[in-house]
């Protein structure tokens, strides 16, 4: 557990504080950035391998994300926000697997509860522009409930929609990556106890710890593509639920 709370590198004691896992956050960012500007540089009509795989990368948050919760003209006014949240959430997933890294940069509350927030001001703000004032109404009181029941609907809709929504979205994304990495070290530890410590007949199971060390190593990397999935589909799909009428 003490991975997840790395000693500071620099600025100790300070609100700027650095530490291991922030440095590991910023790799991740920077990553991202180089990567889309190298694809981005020279855009041609005829693109080339790495214009197609980025260009294929952001078709896939559009169509299956984007326009499958939104709609198109919905989902091209999201697009950059659900695009970037992706995208981030994606290569800060993946760094949990990477070795000299080993740990994801969603593996502590800071990253997931900022995105659960961009995405709870996304679903606010959606609702506000489309509805405007209307936009509170319709989601504390829904249309058809008889006015008496209005005293235990009311309450459910508010915790239910303004409260746990954000929490659910950060709670389930750093609770899979700390399971991820807790498998690991489980697994990668055990190897390296069986192997180098007891030795003997004990380094046959070193084998079998290393081998699934690897299986879940895969295992994590599908996590890692599917959280940053869910999470972006799910603001979509909230974002999707703010702009109806009636919800």
């Amino acid at each position: 557990m003490f991975d997840f709370y790395p000693p500071a590198i620099f600025f100790d004691g300070t609100p700027f504080e650095i530490n291991r896992l922030m440095v590991i956050r910023f790799i991740a960012v920077a990553l991202i950035v180089v990567l889309f500007w190298i694809g981005t540089r020279r855009m041609r009509m005829i693109p080339g391998r790495g214009q197609s795989l980025l260009e294929m990368a952001v078709g896939f948050v559009q169509s299956n994300i984007a326009d499958g919760a939104l709609g198109k003209v919905d989902g091209k006014r999201f697009m950059p926000i659900l695009a970037s949240m992706f995208f981030m959430v994606l290569a800060m997933n993946l760094t949990g697997i990477v070795p000299g890294l080993n740990l994801a940069g969603t593996s502590v509350i800071g990253v997931p509860l900022v995105l659960a927030l961009v995405a709870y001001v996304a679903f606010i703000y959606a609702g506000i522009k489309k509805q405007g004032g209307n936009f509170f109404k319709a989601s504390l009181f829904p249309a058809g409930v008889p006015w008496y029941l209005y005293i235990v609907v009311t309450p459910i809709e508010f915790l239910s929609t303004f409260i746990l929504r954000p929490v659910t979205l950060a709670l389930r994304l750093l609770m899979n990556m700390v399971a991820g990495h807790m498998l690991l070290v489980l697994c990668f530890s055990a190897t390296h106890f069986f192997l180098f410590t007891a030795g003997g007949f004990f380094g046959l199971f070193g084998i079998g710890t290393l081998a699934f060390g690897f299986i879940f190593t895969i295992f994590e990397i599908l996590v890692a593509v599917l959280q940053a999935y869910v999470f972006t589909f799910l603001t979509a799909v909230y974002i999707q639920l703010a702009l109806v009428e009636e919800h």
